[in-house]
């Protein structure tokens, strides 16, 4: 018995807890925390897999499937939503998956209900659903029906048990026979082909073959009835296999008599559901009459038995096992070079007939690019990337139902020069490949299969004759028992029967028992499949009086001690052989035995040897070799030994192909002079129809005016017309059918003078005695080397050449007959055996120019000492277009304008580098160097750095007080104290470099390329939170001192601050409008980077809900808000230092919707009561109220007389008889007013009463009086850019005009005041006090009878 929970029981919180809703990354999942923060290493539970919904037709087994997750372990419980779990579920816990599972056997409707799954421990709880469906097939099964079954299968067990005795034995023979097989034996059986009984047979045990047969034929007979019920037609039932992209499919073909009948998919009893979309896991494709059900990304978990059910009905049944392929040697990465082969090899486990190939994701098939071969034992799989290119770089993969293995293919690009530019010659070699060891690894597997097959075959035989020895001892026993009764009847027949002849019976009791039998009777027993030979039997016959059946004696064994042998069988069978005519095919198989002749057949007749075809028996080896093959040859070929056989299909091609002979002629290259036809001729063989190409330097080559193709059945001819230089290059002939495709290469080459040789030259020597140059030769030698160059010089100013013949092949000349100061123009010539190029002239050379050398580079400071200081410098880049003479050394003195030669005038210093020994101690120099040629000094270098004499300086010390000022995310503030000096010890220091390194680095890196002089520095660039080492190194003339390093590692980020908002005021309250988009800002400050939490009423905010966070600020947006998003929204930003939270109510609404119709009541005379329909949106916002308004027929406006009232009923008094009166009825949020609801007019009758009036004597007076002013002004001081508010009251008859003045200036019509005069008060309002606005302000007001003035004053402050 286990827990038993109900699913809507709510556990109370306990004392001090909380409960904070968490999202779980499983869809579905509720996740309840109970503490506010989680300590470290603990977890609240949760799901990694929920159970899925289950739909399974009742009867069978269901189970609800839970990975769950969680520190310390929860304790998991299972519940139901109405009603309590079954007492015969089961709660088991899988250790090897890690899965909670609930078992439900026998399911039945009354369980289809939502159930839940808990998992909790002392942090929170978990819970997911699922639901379980039932489908009812049309009968429910009774307990009371099963018990009463139950009842009678004992009585009849009893009463065979307290039977005779003497069929003992014969019901328990037949108890042994009738042992309990799976149903899924049967489902398979009915579903699967003949010849795969034995195997299936051999998986679940079972033996009795006849019986098995019997058996059988009774439920196939059984299962049809069933299916007419829901199917016209079924057919083409293909079980279960593995498709080449990984996944596997089966298919049959039925016609549904009800088009409308529903179709389930069952895996182990549990229904699978499945889409028309064959993307999907389980998908299902119909095409007319054929139904194929798929399984797509095929894994282990797939196994199982596969069943197909029509309306409740079984259709059709196939077991799935993933083939149980891995690979023993998996593809390598290959590295091959441009045009050359690769391959790739792997071994397989088990043989296999083919695996998939893929490369770049693309399915890879046999052709011109790639050759996929497998070897004779099926183990060794191959592909071949035929002239490999840049483009085939990429990943291959080998890939066996579920296990793949992939590799890379890299290509080398070919880096001889002199195939640059041209198309590169197809190589012959191959790279990658296993090679012998790959093949000594494919025969250990051969032979560990063969082994284990041996072993299994074995097993089998000893299993059967132990199985038979049982069964020869059982028939024994029941034989004598039935000899034994027969003699009992014969002795009472002979008694009753006498004066009858009787014949007597011929035993042999010594070998075996005698057995009588009716000739009609059926054979009960069950016998072998396989054919036995059973001893001679002996039957006699008989004639009994009391007898009317004729009856036989059988002497021997009823059961003869057979053992079942397997026979010959095939270990290898016949591959398919692809054959091109003229050759030789092969067909091998290998039998189980050597002793058993095979029997070839083609297309069902049977082949004899002849003069073509050999048939040879090599040990266990049986070959069928056709010599010389014909297209007659085509066909499928068997091989029958011992009643068993195996297939294949011979395929004779007959591609084209090319004489060896001719080959050799044509791949000859083709050498022209230019202008001249090339002509190239090929003669092949293949079947029709045959594609020919002609291919020039890769290029197709179509006929035009200079190219011509003949093509025929048997040569194609190819004739280049007047070739040009441009068409020298790889001629290749691409032959193609059906068959397959064959190529050939050749060579033309057309030979032309070459073009000119190639400009500028580059002079090496210009000088007094001699002009040498260098020039690059031609661009295109004409296909012939070049063998001399042929030069003519000529004298600017002259017309004439003079000619200095041929030079050689080097492009150089030196010409040492030329006159000082000359100018001289070359023309040159490339000469081949082809002929004389066109000239190529060169620009004017003068000889003995005088041409200065360039300024060599800025002499570098080696040492200094007191009376020496080393130099060294490099040569300039332009020597002046003669050998350099030497360097000329100046020196000058700081402050100095005068530059003086270190070395004398007439001896330049030949090495690149000189001591200067001419200096004072003390004293600060510096240096520059320039060349001399023939022509003289050149210009001098950048003069160098100043550099003092004296003898070297010792490093400087450690800088002290190295500390932080100031730091950031991203920089770091230093700053230090200079080291101190001690002659002799540490030197001044003259600047400072800071360095860094991560936390993670070992190596330091300079942040200044350059020494600083201050004594601080501020680092850019961090990482921030990063950790970083500091240190300072002090440096001098002498070098760097020791670094100073910080005593620790510093994070880049600011000091740090506690949370805090910047905000001077902050929003509690927002009210917005539904369908708006709602921003809540908050600006803050912290240091570390904060974490920023939102919620919402204290639970995490809503998917829809948006926040964006910076370093200083958080917004929280809801682009459309609806009303269900009012509430108070918190936000808490918690760093280390701590933590700081602001809350803000929004509200969400939108404008009311108006009340219901008004009625009016009178309760009380001279009262109405006012009552309405609530408005809508009262149930949606708490804080909606009403207003009432009221008019009646005398005011003729509307009043106020009621608002905030929050109940849907008002009482007025005071009304008034006689007056009629109207009532409108507002709704009001915080949005504004509704549309208003009218009541009808409302009237109290008023009584009419007879009275009179006695008016006395009336007489005229006047009501006129001049203005006066009853409110003077006051004196107004306002600060500068404040409002100012002036007002006074003036009475008077007729109403006086009023005027304001500003400084005796009238502001009536300045619209900088705002001035307005209602019953008589005058007011003037200043939005906005300037100092302009400083004066004396007056009001006059006037009419007919008089004139009165009033003042005041305003005095603006600062």
């Amino acid at each position: 018995m286990f827990k038993i929970r109900k699913a809507k029981d709510e556990e109370p919180t306990a004392p001090g807890q909380v409960k904070i809703k968490k999202r779980s990354n499983v869809p579905g999942v509720m996740v309840t925390q109970y503490v506010e923060e989680m300590p470290e290493n603990m977890a609240t539970p949760d799901f990694t897999r929920k159970p899925i919904a289950l739909t399974i037709q009742e009867g069978k087994l269901a189970i609800f499937r839970a990975v769950i997750t969680g520190t310390p372990t929860p304790t998991v419980t299972w519940a139901r939503n109405n009603g309590e779990i079954d007492e015969r579920c089961q709660i088991v816990y899988d250790t090897s998956t890690s899965e909670h599972q609930l078992h439900m056997p026998d399911v039945s409707a009354d369980q289809a209900d939502t159930y839940k799954c808990f998992a909790r421990n002392e942090y929170g709880k978990a819970v997911v659903t699922a639901v379980l469906n039932i489908i009812e097939v049309g009968y429910k099964k009774s307990r009371a029906l099963q018990q009463s079954r139950t009842a009678m299968y004992d009585y009849y067990f009893v009463c065979l048990i307290i039977s005779v005795s003497s069929r003992r034995v014969e019901m328990e023979a037949k108890e042994e026979t009738k042992t309990e097989i799976d149903d899924k034996f049967w489902d398979l059986l009915m579903s699967a082909d003949k010849k795969d009984y034995e195997a299936i047979c051999a998986q679940y045990g079972v033996t009795n073959f006849r019986w098995m047969l019997k058996k059988l034929n009774d439920k196939k007979e059984e299962r049809e009835k069933e299916q007419e019920k829901v199917v016209e037609r079924l057919c083409n039932l293909k079980p279960i296999e593995m498709r080449d992209d990984g996944g596997a499919e089966f298919e049959l073909e039925m016609s549904l008599k009800d088009p409308s009948s529903k179709i389930f998919l069952f895996k182990d009893g549990v229904m699978i559901p499945f889409e028309a979309d064959t993307d999907v896991k389980h998908g299902l494709r119909r095409v007319g009459k054929k139904f194929v059900f798929s399984i797509n990304g095929v894994d282990a978990e797939d196994a199982g038995l596969y069943q197909v059910e029509v309306d409740g009905v079984k259709i059709f049944t196939t077991e799935f096992k993933p083939p149980p392929i891995d690979f023993l040697v998996k593809i390598e990465d290959v590295k091959a070079e441009e045009r050359e082969d690769a391959v790739f090899e792997c071994v397989v486990s088990h043989p296999l007939k083919r695996l998939t190939w893929m490369g770049k994701n693309i399915t890879l098939e046999q052709g011109d690019k790639f050759d996929i071969t497998v070897s004779e034992d099926m183990l060794i799989h191959t592909l071949v990337v035929k002239d490999c290119k840049l483009l085939d770089k990429g990943i291959y993969a080998a890939v066996a139902g579920i296990k793949s293995c992939s590799a890379w293919l890299i290509v080398e690009a070919d880096t001889d020069p002199n195939t640059h530019g041209k198309k590169k010659a197809r190589k012959t070699t191959r790279a990658g490949g296993g090679g012998e060891e790959l093949l000594r690894i494919a025969q250990e597997q051969q032979a560990k299969i063969q082994k284990e097959r041996d072993e299994l075959i074995a097993k089998a035989k000893a299993e059967a004759e132990i199985a038979a020895a049982a069964a020869a001892a059982a028939a024994a026993e029941k034989a004598e028992a039935e000899a034994k009764a027969k003699a009992e009847a014969k002795a009472k027949a002979k008694t009753k029967a006498k004066g009858k002849s009787v014949e007597e019976e011929g035993t042999d009791e010594a070998d075996s028992a005698t057995v009588v039998e009716e000739e009609d009777e059926e054979v009960s027993e069950p016998a072998s499949l396989e054919p036995t030979q059973e001893s001679p039997v002996a039957d006699t016959e008989e004639e009994e009086p009391i007898q009317e059946k004729r009856k036989r004696v059988r002497n021997g064994q009823l059961v003869p001690d057979t053992v079942i042998d397997p026979g010959v069988y095939f270990t290898s069978g016949l591959s398919d052989v692809n054959a091109i005519i003229g050759t030789e095919a092969e067909l091998v198989c290998r039998l189980s035995s050597e002793d058993c002749d095979g029997v070839w057949y083609k297309d069902g007749t049977e082949i004899t040897a002849t003069d073509d075809i050999c048939i040879v028996k090599d040990g266990t080896y049986r070959k069928l070799i056709i010599k010389n093959c014909k297209e007659d040859d085509a066909g499928k070929y068997r091989c029958e030994a011992d009643g068993r056989k195996t297939e294949a299909v011979l395929n004779v091609e007959d591609p084209p192909r090319i004489n060896p002979d001719d080959l050799t002629e044509f791949i000859k290259p083709v050498i022209i002079k230019t202008g001249k036809d090339a002509a190239f001729k090929l003669s092949f063989v293949g079947r029709e129809p045959m594609k020919i190409q002609w291919y020039n330097e890769g290029e197709e080559l179509l006929e035009d005016t200079h190219i011509r193709i003949e093509k025929s059945s048997s040569y194609s001819r190819l004739l280049l017309t007047k070739c040009q230089r441009k068409t020298t290059g790889e001629i290749k002939i691409k032959i193609k059918n059906e068959c397959g495709a064959t190529e050939a290469i050749s060579q033309l080459i057309v030979l032309d003078k070459p073009t000119p040789p190639l400009g500028p030259v580059d002079i090496i020597e210009s000088s007094a005695a001699c002009i040498e140059f260098k020039w690059r030769p031609p661009k295109n030698n004409g296909g012939s080397p070049i063998t001399d160059y042929i030069l003519e010089r000529q004298q600017i100013g002259r017309n004439s050449r003079k000619k200095l013949g041929k030079t050689g092949p080097e492009p150089r000349y030196r010409d040492t007959d030329v006159d000082h100061g000359r100018k001289y123009c070359y023309h040159i010539r490339a000469e081949t055996d082809q002929g004389i190029s066109e000239m190529m002239e060169t620009d004017d050379i003068q000889a003995g120019t005088k041409a200065y050398p360039g300024p060599p580079s800025t002499p570098k400071i080696v040492s200094a000492f007191k009376d020496c200081i080393n130099l060294a410098w490099s040569a300039p880049t332009n020597t002046g277009g003669t050998n350099l003479l030497g360097y000329n050394v100046e020196k000058r003195k700081n402050g100095s304008n005068l530059w003086g030669q270190v070395n004398p005038p007439d001896e330049p210093i030949r090495e690149k580098k000189y001591a200067v020994k001419d200096v004072v101690e003390g004293i600060e120099y510096e240096f520059r160097v320039s060349a001399v040629n023939i022509s003289g000094a050149g210009e001098p270098s950048i003069p160098s750095e100043f550099v003092i004499a004296r003898d070297p300086k010792k490093p400087p010390g450690k800088v002290t007080d190295l500390k932080v000022t100031d730091s950031t995310y991203t920089t770091l503030s230093l700053g230090w104290t200079k080291p101190t000096e001690e002659e002799g010890v540490q030197d001044e220091a003259k600047g400072y470099f800071v360095e860094l390194r991560a936390a993670e680095n070992p190596e330091w890196g300079r942040c200044n390329s350059t020494a600083i002089i201050m004594t601080s520095y501020t680092i850019m660039g961090l990482k921030s939170m990063a950790m970083y080492w500091v240190r300072v190194i002090a440096n001098n003339e002498g070098g760097d001192g020791e670094p100073q390093e910080l005593d620790n590692y510093i994070i880049a980020m600011p000091p740090p601050v506690r949370p805090q908002f910047t905000d001077k005021k902050m929003k509690t309250f927002m009210v917005m409008r539904a369908g708006n988009a709602t921003r809540v800002n908050f600006n803050f400050q912290a240091s570390p980077l904060p974490t920023i939490t939102w919620l919402k009423d204290g639970l995490p905010v809503a998917k829809h809900v948006t926040v964006s966070n910076s370093d200083t600020s958080s917004q929280l947006m809801i682009p459309s808000s609806e009303r269900h998003d009012s509430g108070i929204y918190t936000i808490i930003v918690k760093n280390l230092v701590g933590q700081e939270t602001s809350s803000v109510e929004i509200r969400v609404t939108d404008d009311p919707k108006p009340p219901g119709p008004v009625e009016l009541d009178e309760n009380v005379s001279g009262t109405v009561t006012v009552s309405w329909t609530p408005s809508p949106d009262e149930k949606k916002d708490d804080r909606l109220h009403y207003m009432i308004t009221k008019s009646d027929s005398v005011r003729r406006s509307w009043q106020t007389v009621a608002d905030h009232l929050f109940n849907n009923k008002f009482t007025l008094i005071n009304i008034i008889p006689g007056r009629q009166y109207k009532f409108r009825v507002y709704a009001r949020n915080d949005m504004g007013l509704s549309k208003p609801s009218e009541s009808a007019t409302w009237e109290v009758k008023k009584r009419k009463e007879m009275f009179a009036l006695n008016f006395p004597v009336t007489k005229d007076y006047s009501f006129e009086t001049p203005p006066t002013f009853s409110v003077p002004l006051k004196m107004h001081n306002s600060p500068e850019s404040y409002e100012c508010y002036m007002s006074c009251a003036v009475t008077g008859n007729p109403r006086p005009h009023v005027t304001w003045y500003r400084n005796n200036v009238s502001l009536n019509t300045n619209t900088n005041y705002y001035i307005t005069n209602t019953c008589g008060v005058c007011s003037m309002v200043i939005l906005k006090v300037g100092p302009k606005d400083n004066g004396d302000y007056t009001v006059i007001a006037e009419n007919l009878l008089g004139r009165v003035e009033c003042s005041t004053k305003l005095v603006v402050k600062d």
